[in-house]
């Protein structure tokens, strides 16, 4: 059977990888010159189950009010006439209940960690070395941001989930980098969270498909699904058609627009995140640890000799234009605790669109068109979700059960009186 994957980020890729182990012929389709060039491109690289969690959280809408005042912010929201975007944020709204956040985000962590899992055996099975690194510690500038954990750190408990609450002088001893001058009231230190590379592992898992025989067309940009007889029929392409027995959709904050001619009305918008990349120039003041500032919401990444400082959620923005006042924020924090460890006037800067849903965990599986599967909607947690999300698409092909209950993860919860649909679907 021949499966047609349309996307080749994160998660195009390794759904092309799960979908070849399962013995399908894949092909890969991408606009972009070679993988991993949007949203996976220069992400903050966080493997951490444990901290994922929706956009969508009790607080969150009085944050967002405050922060159109404040010069630097973690928020930048930017009102449009754009029905598409207050459709959007109405349903972001109601998401934001308690209730709701702690069923969306139990929906999350069970897709986080089984992909950690998931990870783990293609980085044993191919021997993938992709900066990794381990631990993640959250910080808290002030005694009151500290307090607020009180419910997550009981989530955590409940999970079993090592973590341990750190005062000021602990997280210094912990990493020794942080600078001493920066308000300090502690920090929530989860030691099995790690970090990674995502665009890396993206193309050492490429090469690793190609050898094996999946066909990657890169510039190919695709356009719409034909549609016929309850059926996809083909794939046009601006300069030609692919012809498959199913299609993945994995393209990221652009699969809506290819979802709307087909019928499926999927609430996906485009997210902006920044991320700036500066070389180490002092490795001695540069962090050992992932650390996450939580008053900006911004992480910092160490990979090799370079640090990766990244966050920021811009929305009802259109275009990949980058912002200076994101981009000040990014080297604040970068400079507040850790001002002496890189070449920060030097640093690259990179902006990307995250897909993100309404309630924020993804959509997987099957469609009202039994040949064609939804991976998307991952949001800015696409890395920490990636590999767990391929297999279960690629378990749902082949007619296998998942490993893990779909409940909440599938088309199922936007369209719940639609009978077409099923959570497990044995492929065409």
């Amino acid at each position: 059977m021949h499966v047609a994957v349309v996307g080749a980020g994160i998660i195009g890729v390794t759904t092309a990888h799960a979908l070849r182990q399962q013995g399908f012929e894949v092909t890969v389709i991408d606009r972009r010159s070679g993988v991993a060039q949007e949203a996976s491109f220069a992400n903050a690289g966080v493997l951490a189950p444990a901290y994922v969690a929706p956009w969508a959280q009790p607080g969150m809408p009085a944050k967002v009010l405050a922060y159109l005042f404040r010069p630097e912010a973690p928020v930048i929201f930017r009102p449009a006439f754009d029905p598409a975007l207050w459709r959007w944020l109405r349903r972001w709204l109601g998401e934001c209940e308690v209730e709701r956040f702690r069923v969306n985000r139990s929906r999350m962590q069970r897709l986080a960690y089984y992909s950690r899992r998931c990870l783990h055996e293609v980085r044993e099975r191919h021997g993938i070395d992709y900066e990794q690194g381990k631990g993640y510690l959250q910080l808290f500038r002030t005694v009151h941001e500290l307090e607020r954990t009180a419910p997550a750190r009981d989530m955590l408990r409940e999970a079993g989930v090592p973590h341990s609450l750190l005062d000021a002088a602990g997280c210094r001893t912990l990493e020794p980098a942080l600078d001493a001058n920066t308000p300090l009231a502690g920090g929530l230190h989860l030691p099995e969270d790690e970090t990674g590379n995502c665009a890396v592992f993206a193309r050492r898992l490429k090469d690793i498909c190609e050898s094996d025989g999946v066909r990657f067309r890169f510039g190919a940009e695709a356009m719409r699904f034909d549609v016929a007889a309850g059926r996809v029929q083909g794939l046009q392409l601006a300069d030609g058609r692919v012809q498959a027995d199913v299609y993945v959709l994995a393209a990221g904050a652009d699969s809506g627009r290819l979802l709307a001619p087909a019928g499926i009305d999927l609430p996906l918008m485009a997210v902006k995140g920044y991320s700036a990349t500066a070389t180490i120039i002092r490795p001695e003041h540069a962090p050992k640890l992932a650390v996450m500032d939580e008053s900006y919401k911004v992480a910092i990444t160490r990979f090799g000799q370079r640090l990766r400082v990244a966050g920021t959620a811009e929305i009802g923005s259109r275009g990949m234009k980058l912002r200076e006042s994101a981009l000040r924020t990014l080297l604040k924090v970068a400079r507040d605790w850790f001002p002496a460890a890189a070449s920060y006037p030097q640093a690259r800067f990179w902006v990307g669109a995250r897909p993100m849903l309404p309630d924020g965990p993804p959509v997987l599986g099957p469609t009202p068109f039994p040949n064609m599967f939804l991976n998307v909607g991952h949001g800015s947690t696409g890395w920490a979700m990636a590999c767990g999300s391929a297999r279960i698409v690629a378990d749902l092909i082949a007619g296998r059960s998942p490993e893990i209950d779909l409940e909440g993860l599938t088309l199922d919860r936007y369209a719940p009186r639609r009978a077409t649909l099923r959570h497990a679907h044995a492929g065409a």
